[in-house]
């Protein structure tokens, strides 16, 4: 009886602006280790290595076989070429050399892509996309960020920087946007923007969201998650708020189906998690006003695979640029 081989490990982590989190994955994108830590965005871009590197090593000494090498998903813009984060607005970072940094400490090959392009390629390999050759993702957490397979392949970009759905402009001259820009899909439907239209909803009229108002404690406590919280209670502001969220991300879906041509777009992150009613208020308005060729056999989903989507993610492309 033929011996299966050892499954091939690599170790994934996942940056975020609040948790830092890695997991040693095998080739079926299981995971058999992992560690987190609280990012320790006060201490600059020296105290989040170091704190990555601990939660690395602490996934390389429960491993019993050898690594091949080290992915980093962060939310933010990377060089390609040499691996550095040009901009990375959670962390303040501005061209930090995280690839030549780790590969010094660790002497294994390390890449760093962002982290919604980490999520959207552990969706195609292991979960919702698993087997299509035209996949759209859109992650809805604080944030927005996207991800696209066409052909098969994932879409990167001249610049490394293709697919920043959040940033697609929905209302000309709009909400001023954390990008700098105008009008952006985030600056409607993102985290912080829902907690946004939150509070100044609820200092126009205090009494519609009386339910918000309380789950919250205070105005400058209202957040995504409380409007979540109060939409499952009933309250009318928030039942309203997540309605008009839901036309946002139908506008923003509209485009990414108009423009690519998907067989299947995946929503997911945290605000999806939380309120997974947005997937079918998004359908429902992309069936209504996409596009007839591109609505043809398309199909809309949540994502599958949850929030460890992007260590996994990061492991196996990792492990697919090394040619494994």
């Amino acid at each position: 009886m033929q011996q299966r081989e050892q499954p091939l490990f690599t170790v994934g982590v996942d940056v975020g602006g609040s948790k830092i989190e890695a997991a040693l994955v095998d080739d079926q994108g299981s995971v058999h280790a992992s560690a987190h830590i609280a990012t320790p965005v006060q201490q600059g871009p020296d105290g989040v290595i170091e704190a990555i590197l601990g939660c690395i090593r602490q996934c390389l000494i429960a491993s019993e076989v050898p690594v091949m090498g080290v992915g980093v998903g962060m939310a933010g813009q990377i060089d390609r070429a040499s691996g550095s984060v040009h901009f990375a607005p959670n962390l303040g970072w501005r061209d930090v050399p995280l690839r030549a940094r780790l590969e010094a400490t660790l002497g294994l090959p390390v890449m760093v892509t962002n982290d919604v392009r980490a999520a959207t390629w552990c969706e195609w390999r292991f979960g919702a996309g698993r087997g299509m050759e035209h996949m759209a993702c859109l992650f809805v957490g604080t944030g927005i960020g996207g991800g696209l397979v066409l052909g098969g392949r994932l879409v990167e970009g001249h610049t490394n920087s293709a697919a920043e759905m959040g940033h697609m402009t929905i209302v000309a001259g709009g909400k001023p946007c954390r990008c700098g820009g105008r009008g952006c899909l985030e600056a409607y439907a993102g985290g912080w923007a829902i907690a946004q239209r939150a509070q100044e909803a609820l200092q126009a009229d205090p009494w519609a969201g009386e339910g918000l108002l309380a789950l919250a404690g205070a105005l400058e406590n209202v957040s995504a998650a409380t409007v979540s919280a109060a939409y499952g209670g009933g309250d009318p502001l928030a039942q309203r708020l997540v309605e008009e969220t839901g036309f946002y991300l139908g506008a923003g879906a509209v485009t990414i189906v108009n423009a690519f041509n998907p067989q299947l777009l995946v929503l997911g992150g945290g605000v999806v998690e939380g309120l997974p009613v947005l997937v079918s208020l998004a359908e429902a308005f992309v069936k209504a006003h996409a596009l007839e060729a591109a609505n043809r056999g398309l199909r809309i989903t949540r994502a599958a695979l949850g929030p460890r989507a992007g260590v996994i993610g990061a492991a196996d492309l990792t492990r697919a640029r090394l040619g494994k």
